[in-house]
């Protein structure tokens, strides 16, 4: 390996339990190997213990599967009233030790206020007849109880009930017993979630959130004695050298209700501050925990512990690192850590480990090739969150994801087997057929490349001069450095496959190619709107690209991803953009995450960029753009340049037909996700 990455393949320990390397695989809603939000109720997880022992298989030190509600959401059965799924975590732990990494199993308090309701169940909360019927089935008042009465995180018009000391009592004694349970089927240790990102403990540990006048509330030794008594119980039943884990926020950067503080933003922190957090990791250290597992956020400046591509690589390290200095217990930090970041600060003694997550569901052997000096067949995660951790939400609105998503988390956008194997597999073709892909985009890139697997003659078809498509347009803007890297991932992976590249070719005729299947990955056009002005506007893609620049004032016409990333760029060049949006929220679109979202409608706000909501445009002219909002008032908004961001229409070459395929957004104008998991579906077919 390259020598600036050794220090990542040191061994150190937990307590006495010796990890190999510093590379952590971080919790991930969705990986619990108990299974998640399952009306099955909890069992062990097949699916996840399989991801587990591939990236076992392939380096990584620790693993730290994703949360185990202690309570299962549905019929309300304790964890450790399940006998047989310690029996069958048992004989996994075999498996993983044959490995040679160590694992923690992350159990949950709560999310409380966090529990992320959907718009489908939110009726269910304010309805209390609904709620009596189906306690047996999904109790609310224990999902939703957090310290205090206050609206949901999710749905500001559902108000989560106090928790009741006896409840407290009750999660305290359920660590106590289901970590016992772990221990005795041979997992390495626990990690209790959490006074981390907003979650029930950290509810509790925050003045802001908890009102409680009681001994669960007021003074700090107060909020944190809900967090000491967890791992005190856990370490009377389990004995001090069994290993308890925290996940930890090292600041809530928490400005106000669902209002966040980006990243050198000066703003009154009403949550955990950097003075309070020093004193917190030493109380919870003496309390007995053994390390914290850490970075920054809660669930209103969820960008923190969520980073997406406009957050900065390696985002919580000086914070965490600032904590490392108090404690003396390992210290592992996460964000969008970078390996040569993360071996750096482990070689200065900054840090313990380096947690990493979603590049584990995009690359399941990404730490094998970092050894093997291979990184540049690293497929990176581009922080989309569009399979991993799809939460959506707008004004008005509960989480709008559709609950088979909510149900489905830690999936990956760019690598659909990842939790879903038998789903989504590459077999080989009963006969092999001469296909051909028209369109070099990612989803024409994506389909040849898997055809090809299968044993298919494969011939890609682009008309333009490189491949790329639309994405190369996408991954302009400069904190796009992922999305840049992963098309020239793709342009490498082509290379190695015998696949025939045929680059500015465009078809116009399928049936001269004398292929027995044809792929249509032609994509998307833009649309455009009918008011007068509009052909002097600059469609997005033409600015991103660079064909056509703008002025110092810019109205961007369209507040959904694309028209939001346009706005954030412009601003970071020192320009001045003004969006102008129909919706009564920036991005309503489902499947973008809230973390996403919530930085880019935080980022506007603090940094005052004009946004029209509920506004129409009227008129474009040389100079302005005329716009009228909902309240029938018109405004003239100073225009050097306008910008054209109001979606696409599919733009097939051919319709889809008995040996004729359509995928991407040729066929639905999508993302990423959309455009991969399609691509399989089809050539998997084939």
């Amino acid at each position: 390996m390259e020598q600036k990455f050794a220090p990542l393949f040191t061994p150190w320990k937990i307590r006495d339990v010796e990890i190999k390397n510093r590379i952590v695989m971080c919790p991930m809603g969705g990986t619990s190997l108990f299974g998640w939000f399952e009306l099955t109720g909890c069992h062990f997880d097949r699916e996840a213990a399989d991801l587990f022992l591939e990236r076992a298989r392939n380096n990584v030190g620790l693993i730290i599967p994703g949360i185990a509600p202690l309570r299962d959401t549905f019929w309300g059965k304790w964890l450790w009233q399940n006998e047989k799924m310690f029996d069958d975590l048992r004989v996994f732990m075999d498996e993983i030790h044959k490995t040679g990494a160590k694992l923690f199993i992350q159990l949950t308090a709560g999310m409380g206020r966090s529990w992320a309701i959907t718009e489908l169940i939110a009726p269910l909360h304010k309805n209390k007849l609904t709620r009596a019927i189906l306690k047996p089935v999904i109790d609310t008042s224990h999902e939703l109880a957090s310290p205090s009465a206050q609206p949901s995180r999710w749905a500001e018009d559902i108000i989560c009930p106090e928790m009741t000391v006896e409840q407290i009592h009750e999660i305290i004694e359920a660590f106590a017993k289901t970590a016992k349970l772990c221990m005795d089927a041979g997992v390495d240790g626990v990690e209790v979630h959490a006074v981390h990102e907003g979650y029930l403990l950290d509810q509790f540990a925050i003045a802001f959130f908890n009102q409680r006048t009681d001994e669960y509330g007021g003074s700090f030794e107060n909020r944190y004695r809900f967090a000491a008594e967890v791992v005190r119980a856990i370490k009377e039943r389990c004995g001090e050298n069994f290993p308890v884990s925290l996940r930890y926020s090292v600041e809530s950067k928490l400005k106000g209700f669902q209002k966040g503080i980006l990243p050198g933003e000066d703003a009154k922190e009403l949550g955990r501050d950097m003075a309070e957090s020093l004193r917190a990791a030493k109380y919870l250290q003496d309390a007995g925990y053994d390390m914290l597992n850490a970075d920054n956020g809660t669930y209103d400046s969820w960008y923190w512990a969520h980073p997406p591509m406009y957050m900065p690589q390696n985002c919580n390290l000086d914070d965490v690192a600032a904590i490392k200095q108090v404690v003396d217990i390992p210290v592992v930090c996460a964000g969008r850590m970078e390996p040569d970041a993360g071996a750096a600060a482990v070689a200065a003694g900054r840090i313990d480990g380096v947690g990493v997550a979603r590049q584990f569901l995009t690359d399941p052997e990404w730490v094998t090739k970092l050894i093997d000096e291979r990184v540049e067949d690293i497929k990176p995660c581009i922080c989309c969150h569009a399979g991993c951790f799809n939460f959506s939400k707008s004004k008005g609105h509960a989480n709008t994801q559709d609950l088979t998503d909510t149900m489905g988390l830690a999936r990956c956008a760019l690598n659909p087997r990842t939790m879903q194997s038998k789903k989504y597999q590459i077999k080989p073709a009963k006969t092999a057929k001469r296909v051909a892909v028209i369109g070099g985009g990612i989803g024409g890139m994506e389909a040849a490349i898997v055809l090809s697997k299968r044993g298919h003659q494969v011939t890609l078809y682009e008309k333009s001069g490189e491949l790329g498509g639309v994405f190369i347009a996408a991954a302009a803007p400069s904190f796009k450095e992922k999305d840049r890297a992963l098309i020239a991932w793709y342009r490498r992976e082509i290379t190695k496959y015998p696949i025939e590249v045929k680059l500015n070719t465009e078809v116009r005729d399928i049936a001269s190619l004398g292929a027995d299947e044809v792929i249509i990955a032609t994509g998307a056009t833009a649309k455009r709107i009918p008011v007068p002005g509009a052909e002097q506007a600059i469609e997005a893609v033409d600015f991103l690209l660079g064909r056509k620049t703008v002025g110092e004032n810019v109205v961007i016409v369209g507040g959904g991803l694309t028209g939001c990333e346009i706005a954030y760029e412009l601003y970071l060049q020192g320009k001045k953009p003004v969006i102008v949006e129909m919706a009564d929220d920036l991005i309503v679109t489902k499947g973008v995450c809230l973390a996403n979202t919530s930085f880019l409608r935080d980022f506007f706000e603090a940094n005052r960029v004009p946004v029209y909501l509920e506004t129409g445009v009227q008129e474009i002219r040389q100079g302005s753009v005329t716009a009228k909002g909902k309240d029938g008032k018109t405004v003239e908004i100073p225009a050097d340049s306008v910008i054209l961001s109001v979606g696409y229409n599919s733009a097939p070459l051919a319709p889809k037909g008995r040996h004729v395929h359509v995928i991407g957004d040729a066929k639905n104008v999508g993302n990423l996700r959309s455009v991969i998991w399609g691509a399989w579906d089809v050539c998997m077919k084939i």
